[in-house]
């Protein structure tokens, strides 16, 4: 059904997309040395090897069967492999490295089904009937499933203990100007988020519909908050003062220690940040990466607030005319396509780089570091967009995270595929976690 609605030419780009996707994941698995596949850097996280699997699983429980008629070549696997882990608090995962299946047998797995669902895409043939979605759908779902997943193994590695891994060549971090950050003023005006069904543009389903909301004045940070205004906090008590935390953040900052970012170490008298493939001294200019829970309390410290997420696309979208663009970028405004010169993402670096080093970046309204460099927080729990509807094939993708306990994320990191810079994308995590590539910009009000 599908090949009567979409010509040759979107069918090939899907596949080469795929295949590129496919890519950045097996480079992160290369990162890792063979007797450390079975480790679980992140303790709410599945062991390495599960991610090995699960991504060609995930393919095949969704393309399989369902769009080519094919018959499971591995049931067992399919299902071991089948679903991650979101680190809600109720319990740990207490596998052992024994219950996994050899290496060997997982790569020969997540080989075979590369090449039969290949071969099924390259044939052109769907038995699909289903109203419901299209061939090209799911293939951008499989696509943007892989990719995000290219940037969660990149921070579970950054957890990873540097002798475990196999380093690799790392840019050199952009120059930056001497920063003096400020707070800018943004009028009141529209903010919209999401996207329309009838645009025909491929989105997740809590991307959908659009809602326009208008958003009173407010002040935002014009960066987001660097790792030198974070010290500063650290160095006032601001991990002392249970006045700053919630009563439930601070029972979990109380009960696993939590003292610094978990990007930070402490050696000596010196503070370092924990990168991917070298500790070094903690870089002042470059974001904060902190749970939800750490923003929180530091804007309090600070005398402001977390931005919700409409004051953040006012901010970022936004323009004195009241019109707003499609990206943050003024270079043309509302015109440019992510590169290079716009910031850090798209696996640009394995860091993050200072928050005033990609001027050509900034907003119409001069807001910069939106997009890359580390997601930011916002105060908005997760929940849908007016006319939401599950994805009838995933229907626990959003859904099943619409529980209050989870909070809105916008931008993106240095490990943030372009296609996902898109300003209706959406990023969740709940309050605690603190191992994603995520910072923060305050507001006041």
């Amino acid at each position: 059904m599908l090949a009567t609605q979409n010509d040759a030419a979107i069918m090939q780009e899907l596949q080469k997309r795929l295949v590129n996707a496919r890519q950045r994941t097996d480079e992160l698995f290369s990162l890792v040395k063979p007797d450390a596949l079975y480790e679980r850097p992140i303790p709410e996280r599945h062991r390495i090897i599960f991610y090995i699997g699960h991504l060609e699983a995930f393919d095949w429980n969704l393309l399989g069967e369902r769009v080519f008629d094919l018959k499971s070549l591995h049931p067992e696997f399919d299902l071991l492999f089948a679903f991650g882990i979101d680190p809600v608090g109720g319990g740990l995962p207490d596998d052992q490295p024994s219950a996994w299946p050899p290496a060997k047998q997982v790569y020969e797995y997540v080989r075979k089904l590369r090449q039969v669902l290949d071969e099924s895409l390259a044939a052109g043939t769907s038995d699909s009937t289903s109203a419901e979605f299209s061939l090209p759908m799911l293939l951008n779902v499989a696509i943007e499933h892989c990719l995000m997943h290219a940037e969660t193994l990149a921070y579970m590695l950054h957890q990873l203990p540097l002798d475990r891994k196999i380093p690799r060549a790392t840019s050199q971090s952009p120059s930056a100007p001497p920063l003096d950050p400020r707070m800018i003023s943004i009028p009141a005006g529209p903010a919209t988020m999401g996207q329309r069904r009838s645009d025909e543009q491929f989105g997740w389903d809590n991307e959908f519909e659009v809602l326009t909301v208008e958003v009173p004045a407010f002040a935002v940070d014009q960066y987001k908050v660097t790792n030198r205004q974070y010290l500063d906090f650290i160095l006032a008590g601001g991990y002392d003062t249970p006045g700053l935390w919630s009563e439930d953040d601070w029972e979990w900052r109380s009960a696993h220690n939590i003292l610094r970012p978990v990007f930070w170490k402490r050696a000596g008298d010196q503070w370092q940040y924990r990168g991917m493939f070298a500790e070094v001294p903690l870089p002042m200019n470059a974001p904060v990466y902190v749970s939800h829970a750490e923003a929180q309390a530091y804007a309090l410290w600070a005398g402001k607030q977390l931005p919700t997420e409409a004051e953040w696309h006012r901010a970022a979208y936004g323009s004195d005319a009241g019109t707003e663009g499609t990206s943050p970028y003024h270079y043309p405004w509302g015109e440019a396509k992510p590169d290079s010169r716009f910031g850090n993402f798209d696996f640009a670096a394995w860091d993050p780089t200072p928050v005033n080093a990609f001027p050509d970046g900034d907003s119409a309204f001069g807001v910069g570091d939106l997009m890359g460099n580390g997601w930011e927080w916002t105060s908005t729990p997760f929940a849908p967009l007016p006319g939401f509807q599950p994805f009838p094939f995933y229907r626990g993708y959003s859904a099943d995270f619409f529980d209050g306990k989870h909070f809105v994320m916008k931008g993106g990191s240095a490990r943030t595929a372009a296609c996902m810079l898109r300003r209706s994308f959406r990023n969740w995590f709940q309050s605690h976690y603190q191992y994603a590539y995520a910072g923060f910009r305050c507001v006041q009000r």
